[in-house]
């Protein structure tokens, strides 16, 4: 009896530890537009490109995510990928959510260096993805400490129109809608 009550205790306490993390990642569903909320909530992956200095796409690459409170995306990456390399210049994202094909956006992006949003990220990741839980892949201090990985940040700008694909060696779409250039009559 007495383990029955114990095991409907820790079963209890796993079910409000599941409530707190959607009650604090439903806000940054929210925050997003009404298509991408949508996306991001049913989402496992999130695909970015990044534009090189051509002004060209580069491929698109699939990553684990954490939506936060205020609408932002985080990921983390090896230093010495080129998706960090472009970001750390200044490089717009392209991101498209749960699949190659899924609605997409274009974002800033920025390089986080706080050690409170790596913590963030070794302890949220592993809650999402099983094979981080296992400990097989993820994010870890070791890795932080010794430069082997960052953290990026995402802050979305517009919606991309439906259907648009990743095309590497095409011209990106531009950050904002005002400079879009429009045809000459």
């Amino acid at each position: 009896m007495r383990n029955m009550a114990q095991s409907f205790s820790q079963l209890f306490a796993a079910a409000a530890m599941a409530f707190a993390v959607a009650a604090v990642v439903a806000p940054a569903i929210a925050a997003g537009s009404a298509r991408d909320a949508d996306a991001l909530a049913d989402a496992s992956y999130l695909y970015i490109a990044t534009v090189r200095k051509d002004g060209n796409q580069s491929t698109a690459a699939r990553v684990w995510f954490i939506a936060t409170p205020d609408g932002q995306i985080l990921f983390d990456t090896n230093t010495d990928s080129w998706k960090a390399k472009r970001i750390a210049r200044g490089s717009p994202v392209i991101v498209w959510i749960g699949s190659a094909t899924g609605p997409a956006f274009i974002g800033k992006a920025e390089v986080v260096g706080d050690q409170a949003v790596h913590d963030h990220m070794i302890e949220a990741i592993p809650r999402k993805y099983w094979l981080a839980r296992m400990g097989l892949f993820g994010p870890k201090r070791a890795k932080f400490d010794s430069g082997q990985i960052i953290t990026i940040r995402i802050s979305p700008e517009r919606d991309l129109p439906e259907g648009f694909q990743s095309q590497p060696g095409t011209p990106a779409p531009a950050l904002s809608e005002k400079a879009v250039k429009q045809p000459n009559p």
